[in-house]
């Protein structure tokens, strides 16, 4: 018994690929009369003023050119009353399409009290190791309360 041949071809569909673009967006911008972050406290002032008085954890980005000064700020990510989940990928992402040399990182603490916890000194460590390869500097990482903050550099961390 013969099995027949199939003639026809094996035709598959081809997968399109989308050419994309990809930009930083403005949506509006901030004036920092200082121009130029020279110490923690700096990075606190403007963080605060940006993060203002949220009720929940706002972990924020602000890049820097290669004299210090900044060319924006980003909420990555936006948690709990007491968690916000943060991955190098999303804070890193603006710094990379701003063409940063380094960055200073911050997050408030809802519950006013200033002290690390482990999760803090962990996304600091991940960071600093993640930008190291992507040529981006983590300067600092800033706990920020409503009248005071920490400094991990200060503490040793970074």
């Amino acid at each position: 018994m013969k099995q027949a041949i199939d003639s026809t071809p094996n035709i598959r569909s081809g997968k399109r690929v989308q050419i994309v673009q990809v930009k930083l967006v403005r949506e509006k911008s901030l004036l920092y009369k200082e121009r130029k972050i020279s110490s923690p406290h700096d990075a606190y002032t403007l963080m605060k003023e940006f993060i203002g008085d949220a009720d929940r954890e706002h972990f924020v980005v602000l890049c820097l050119d290669t004299k210090n000064q900044p060319t924006c700020i980003q909420v990555v990510h936006i948690g709990s009353l007491n968690a916000s989940i943060v991955h190098p990928r999303e804070v890193l992402k603006s710094a990379l399409l701003s063409n940063s040399a380094s960055i200073i990182v911050g997050h408030n603490h809802p519950s006013n009290i200033a002290t690390p916890s482990p999760e803090d000194i962990e996304v600091t460590e991940r960071l600093k190791d993640a930008g190291k390869i992507l040529g981006i500097d983590l300067l600092d990482h800033l706990i920020i309360c409503t009248d005071s903050f920490t400094s991990l550099k200060d503490k040793g961390y970074i």
